[in-house]
């Protein structure tokens, strides 16, 4: 009886103190709004006026204005009004703790956020779960993975919150082991743990590994999957550019979220689907969206998967429907100039440029890879001149990118002093980029200048640079093939040569024909 008592009367005074602390801290907002550039004295001052004027300022009401602060992403006035919590003696709890130290990490400060846990580490709170998980996630976005794991082993009964954070530290980092370790030995997982397992594979390149986590949290069926799930599953998928296991998580997004599902989701079939090449699937998922719900990226999608499909003209009625909806970014304009430049359509492609050179007001627009894809373009049709007139007089400095798309556009039309002035200047810049010099000898390979070709690869072999192997893949009722160049390990080695050798020998025959007509 007297418990309940007691702890309803403290429920009372939290609730008090935290309603007394919104209220100052709100009312001191309209103190800092009205300065432009908020001094660090101004900060201070704003702080130490909420405290003070707090009657009887204990732990449970500093914590409350620290928390108000927090939440209303004020942290330096967070951080100002712990220290003035200490220099009026007051002793911070372990809520207070966790509440600061997430100040630090939104601060990006890891020397404040140390100072803390040194402070907490003191005082015997460290191991608690809630000081613990705020300097966990801490030392996982600022400091080292090490600093998070002693931080882990020091915490007292952590949390799925706190093991999930180190997971997805793990992960970011590429310890895909030590990741999968403690995922394994977890007794409860969260759809969250799930997520964050399932995005850091497919952030990482890890792709397969992303669908597989996706299917196993099916397969266990305890936990059920949420928005936040598929689009990472989605992205995973599109890059292996599997068609028909996308199609069957697809069918599972219908299932778990039915036939609406969110924008994110929306999207990323929408990717999905153009990665295949199954533009008519994509160009569904788009029109369900709904125009009250499509965004910028979904008709970015759609773009972009018209120009790496080579349907230009489809990228530009898509690009021209658009504008009159949203306004283009600059991935819009990318999109639009690829679709033009892989399609041949040179003349359309100069004129988006231009326009957006001269009719939008946006300084953010255009950037360097529009300005690399423009010479590309150039190149590739072999207008050389306009593509070097366009490198000298952009207002920005040329940099690597620029001079490859210019080599690139050599090697199909056999430019060979351009082709070196390119290598040149690319080689001047990284000397040791592999690309550049194999790019070099395709272009003096098309122009048969075989000493040229010879001389190259001897460089490289001295420098110890070695050509990337080239990989491909295609699915095949269902069941993905992967081959890599000269591969001989391979177990259809002998149906690939030997339709290869058929494929050749068609070739030949077709070409001594049409020489004897």
């Amino acid at each position: 009886m007297v418990l309940s008592q007691r702890l309803g009367l403290s429920l009372i005074v939290v609730r008090k103190s935290h309603c007394f602390a919104s209220a100052l801290v709100t009312k001191s907002q309209d103190f800092v709004s009205k300065s432009v550039l908020c001094l660090d004295s101004d900060l201070v001052c704003n702080a130490h006026q909420v405290f003070d004027e707090i009657p009887d300022l204990n732990v449970i009401s500093a914590t409350a204005v620290i928390g108000r602060f927090v939440k209303q992403n004020r942290h330096v006035e967070a951080s100002y009004a712990f220290k003035r919590l200490l220099y009026l003696g007051i002793r911070p709890n372990e809520f207070t703790f966790g509440t600061i130290i997430g100040s630090s990490t939104s601060l990006r400060d890891v020397k404040f956020g140390k100072q803390l846990h040194g402070y907490a580490l003191k005082m015997g709170l460290s191991s608690n779960v809630f000081v613990g998980s705020a300097v966990l996630n801490c030392y996982v976005k600022l400091s080292t993975l090490l600093d998070a794991r002693r931080s882990f082993d020091d915490t007292s009964d952590p949390n799925v919150v706190s093991i999930t954070n180190l997971i997805s530290g793990y992960l970011k980092k590429h310890e895909f082991e030590e990741a999968l370790s403690l995922f394994r030995t977890m007794p409860e997982r969260s759809v969250v743990t799930w997520n964050a397992v399932i995005g850091g594979f497919s952030q990482t390149g890890r792709n397969e590994e992303a669908v597989n986590t996706f299917v196993d949290m099916l397969r266990e069926g305890v936990v059920i999957p949420n928005e936040s799930t598929f689009p990472c599953t989605i992205t995973a998928i599109s890059n292996i550019a599997s068609h028909g296991a996308g199609k069957s998580i697809h069918a599972c997004t219908i299932k778990f979220l039915g036939q609406k599902f969110n924008v994110f989701v929306g999207n990323s079939l929408i990717s999905f689907y153009s990665k295949c090449g199954n533009m008519e699937d994509s160009l569904l998922t788009f029109e369900k969206l709904g125009e009250e719900h499509r965004n910028i990226v979904s008709w970015n999608s759609m773009i972009w998967g018209y120009a790496h499909n080579g349907r230009g003209e489809e990228a530009i009625a898509m690009f021209e429907k658009m504008d009159t909806n949203l306004k283009p970014n600059n991935v819009t304009l990318l999109g639009l100039l690829f679709a033009c430049n892989h399609t041949g359509l040179i003349r359309e492609g100069y004129s988006y440029f231009n326009k957006a050179v001269n009719d939008y007001k946006d300084p953010n627009l255009l950037q360097p890879e529009h300005y690399a894809c423009m010479v590309d373009m150039l190149s590739r049709s072999g207008h050389f001149k306009e593509a070097e007139e366009l490198i000298k007089t952009m207002p920005i400095d040329p940099g690597i990118g620029f001079w490859k798309a210019l080599l690139g556009g050599c090697q199909i039309h056999s430019n060979n002093h351009i082709a070196k002035l390119a290598a040149s200047k690319i080689l001047e810049m990284d000397p040791r980029d592999v690309s550049s010099y194999v790019m070099l000898s395709n272009a003096y390979s098309a122009a048969k200048k075989w000493q040229n070709v010879s001389q190259i690869r001897r460089k490289m072999k001295e420098m110890g640079l070695k050509r990337i192997t080239g990989c491909s893949w295609i699915e095949v009722r269902g069941k993905v093939r992967v081959f890599v160049n000269a591969d001989k390990k391979n177990e259809l080695k002998d149906q690939v040569y030997g339709a290869l050798s058929l494929i050749t020998q068609y070739l030949r025959e077709k070409e001594d024909f049409v020489e004897d007509l």
